[in-house]
């Protein structure tokens, strides 16, 4: 009788913690999620051999670390699955607090690693990106704040976390490092939706953004060159983008064989950036398909669950975990296809770097945590209930 009022089975208060954090969790994404991490590793295999070569270190150097801040990453995504979405919440303010005040310190501890963006502090024998670990805290306290604006006088937390926004998009914008701060952009604009925006005001936001967008061409040099680079309907050959295009095409549909690929030794950024071209040329479009399948299971299902959810901030936190996941995925895939200007964002559990893989083990955690079954009527029978 219970399960025909409320859907699911009551969590029974006396279970384990290990039992019920199997029970309730979402076992294709967290399929999915291990999946892509031993691509990950397959592919840093080949990839990171050539630069590790070019800095006279084992040819295993880099897997290497990649497995340990992958294992650091597993568990801090395990970890974080197991909590209820109270500590979610707390987990994320902290987090977004602490990330903040790096973001802030970065213009003058800050490194930029020859690349002409000073976005990593450099401890010598490993570095951090702060803005990486921003992003799952920024969505959830964002989330909390368009929740929370719901209630009966509630704060006005929609203004509140536009103006949040605001700031944090300019701290990106002054490293400069553009595809974060749309990626900001775009996971407050996905909560903002949900929540519930008019679409007169997201217009005019669209339209802010666009002009916002030609400022920073206007302005910035870095920014200009990307874009420039994008719109030229040449492609310069030994450009980072033209070494990704050709050898996507060489790969075909089944690739020209494990070990056998080129890209790898002439591109500086195929163990991250271009990690798809490496994927494309050795494994072909099959492999490619494999990930983009991985990826739409986990933004898919977690969706849907969230549809489920009656509780706003979970269903909005939630929302927002699981489009800035799959569209960090899509920019960096689209990016190696010519589809988007240079970004320089990582492929989630698949690029190699520390910063990236465990960030991305805590954006899934919470994800996990929040897409969890639990002990409650869906939003549907509750409307149906209200009539």
């Amino acid at each position: 009788m219970t399960e025909m009022v409320y859907g699911s089975s009551p969590v029974r208060v006396t279970e384990p913690v290990l039992p019920r954090w199997w029970r309730t969790i979402d076992k294709w994404s967290l399929t999915a999620i291990m999946v892509l991490f031993g691509i990950g590793l397959l592919l840093g295999l080949a990839a990171s051999v050539p630069l590790a070569s070019r800095n006279g270190l084992n040819d295993f150097y880099y897997v290497q670390r990649q497995a340990v801040f992958g294992v650091i990453a597993l568990l801090a995504m395990a970890g974080v699955s197991m909590m209820p979405p109270v500590m979610i919440r707390r987990l994320g303010v902290i987090g977004f607090a602490g990330a903040f005040v790096a973001l802030m310190l970065l213009p003058f501890f800050g490194t930029d690693f020859g690349k002409g963006a000073v976005r990593w502090f450099s401890f010598g024998f490993a570095s951090v990106q702060p803005s990486e670990f921003l992003k799952p805290g920024f969505m959830v306290i964002v989330a909390w704040m368009m929740a929370a604006s719901q209630d009966l006088n509630g704060p006005p937390g929609k203004s509140v976390s536009f103006g949040l926004t605001f700031v944090v998009v300019m701290l990106l914008a002054i490293q400069p490092d553009f595809g974060q701060a749309a990626l900001i952009l775009f996971g407050w604009g996905v909560i903002y939706f949900v929540a519930g925006a008019p679409i007169t005001l997201i217009g005019i936001i669209l339209g802010l953004v666009t002009f916002g967008g030609t400022i920073a061409y206007e302005s910035s040099e870095h920014f200009a060159r990307r874009i420039d680079g994008f719109l030229n309907p040449e492609i310069d050959p030994r450009s980072q983008i033209g070494y990704a295009t050709n050898a996507i095409q060489e790969g075909g549909f089944f690739g020209v064989g494990v070990g056998e690929g080129q890209v790898k030794w002439t591109l500086p950024d195929a163990h991250t950036d271009f990690i798809i071209a490496v994927a494309a040329e050795e494994y072909g479009l099959i492999l490619v398909l494999v990930i983009l399948a991985l990826y739409g299971t986990i933004v898919v299902r977690s969706l849907f669950r969230l549809m489920r959810e009656r509780d706003p901030f979970i269903r909005l936190a939630g929302t927002g975990l699981a489009c800035i996941f799959g569209v960090q995925a899509m920019i960096n895939m689209g990016v190696a296809v010519r589809l988007l200007p240079a970004k320089g964002m990582t492929l989630p559990f698949v690029s190699y770097g520390g910063s990236s893989v465990i960030a991305a083990g805590i954006t899934v955690g919470m994800l996990l945590a929040l897409t969890r079954t639990r002990p409650q009527g869906e939003i549907g029978d509750i409307l149906r209930r209200g009539r």
